[in-house]
C-alpha cells in the first residue's frame, strides 16, 4: 500500500483533516506521513503544534503515494514544490483531496481548471485581501463535498462528509454497509 500524505501549513485547520486521518490510521493502518515546507513546528488555528515528518520536496521522491490531503487554511504562499507533488499525484490518478480554503493549492497547480469542485472561500474574501483569484470560478459547484476524478473538494463545514469520501476512495471500510453505519453515528445530530 502507498502512503497518504498530508500537508501541514501555519494556521492550517487541523480540525478539518483529524477525523479522516483517525479513520485512515484506526480502520486501515495505511502509512500516514505528514509534509510541511521544511521540518519545522506548524502552527494550526486551533493552537496546536505540528510536526511534519518530511519535507515536500523529499516526498516527491516517494514512489507509491496513495493520497494527498490538503487542510483549509488562509489564503497564502504556495512553493513550487507543493505544486510539483500535486501534480505527480494527479497524473498518477491517486487521490488528491482538500477541504475549506485547501483547494487554493489545486488551483494554483493548474487541477482545478479539468474538474468540478467546490471551497468555502468566496470570491469577496479574495477580492479583500487583493491578490490573484487561485479558483477557476467557472468550476466551482456550491456543494458540501464535489468529487470529479481523482480530485475530491470540500467546503470547511462538511469536515466529517469530507472524512468519509476519502475513506470511500482508499477502501478504509470493508464494505460500504461498515461505512454507512459509522457515518450515521458521526452525523446523528445534524
Amino acid at each position: 500500500m502507498g502512503k497518504i500524505l498530508c500537508f501541514f501549513y501555519d494556521q492550517m485547520a487541523d480540525f478539518e483533516v483529524t477525523l479522516a486521518l483517525h479513520l485512515i490510521n484506526t480502520r486501515s493502518k495505511q502509512d500516514i506521513v505528514t509534509i510541511g515546507y521544511e521540518i519545522a513546528p506548524v502552527k494550526s488555528q486551533a493552537g496546536f503544534t505540528y510536526l511534519p515528518d518530511m519535507t515536500v520536496t523529499d516526498a516527491l521522491q516517494i514512489q507509491a503515494i496513495e493520497a494527498l490531503i490538503i487542510p483549509g487554511g488562509p489564503i497564502g504562499e504556495q512553493r513550487p514544490e507543493i505544486s510539483d507533488l500535486i501534480q505527480k499525484i494527479y497524473h498518477e490518478r491517486k487521490l488528491v483531496a482538500a477541504i475549506c480554503f485547501g483547494p487554493q493549492f489545486l488551483g494554483r497547480a493548474g487541477i482545478l481548471d479539468k474538474h468540478h469542485f467546490t471551497t468555502s472561500c468566496p470570491e469577496e474574501k479574495i477580492k479583500s485581501l487583493g491578490v490573484p483569484d487561485p479558483f477557476p470560478r467557472h468550476n466551482f459547484v456550491n456543494q458540501r463535498v464535489v468529487r470529479d476524478g481523482n480530485v475530491l473538494t470540500a467546503q470547511g463545514r462538511a469536515f466529517v462528509d469530507f472524512a468519509f469520501a476519502i475513506c470511500d476512495w482508499l477502501r478504509v471500510f470493508e464494505n460500504t454497509a461498515a461505512m454507512d453505519e459509522l457515518q450515521k453515528e458521526y452525523k446523528a445530530n445534524e
